[in-house]
């Protein structure tokens, strides 16, 4: 798979409208997307129904085939945006149901570099998560290092 993601990122952006972040590319040729390391799955974060402290992030979606629906990859943000009423520019990086998380692209628009947000379109509750994907990264902890 991952000499799939070197050939796809120019037909990713083109097929989700925007420009993604050069290092969430290079870490999706390392990994593809999946399971978060248990070290790294979760966010710092204001209090949401989830938790008071933090966000899960226990997978990434990566990049391939989006005719595949057993697994969610960046490709089915389209869809998703749609069948959710999310908002839009964004991409979404993690989530199910009602709890994304997601490349927000509304202030700085498709070609800018997006902040990272947390959407519960459920509870109408966002929350600004970092201001790029680096930071996002680097703020990543074990969920079992939070209170709750």
């Amino acid at each position: 798979m991952c000499t799939e993601i070197n050939r796809t990122p120019d037909w990713a952006e083109r097929v989700l409208g925007v420009r993604l972040p050069e290092d969430l590319l290079r870490l999706l040729r390392i990994q593809n997307g999946g399971v978060v390391s248990d070290a790294w799955d979760a966010c710092p974060a204001e209090a949401t129904f989830c938790a008071n402290d933090h966000v899960p992030f226990d997978q990434l979606f990566g990049i391939g085939p989006a005719d595949q629906f057993d697994v969610l990859t960046l490709l089915h943000t389209p869809y998703l945006l749609r069948e959710w009423g999310l908002p839009t520019p964004c991409v979404l990086l993690s989530g199910q149901g009602h709890c994304w998380i997601t490349l927000d692209y509304r202030t700085c628009g498709p070609y800018g570099a997006p902040s990272v947000a947390w959407i519960d379109n459920e509870m109408d509750h966002e929350l600004q998560l970092a201001p790029d994907f680096r930071a996002f990264v680097e703020h990543l902890a074990a969920s079992a290092s939070f209170l709750d």
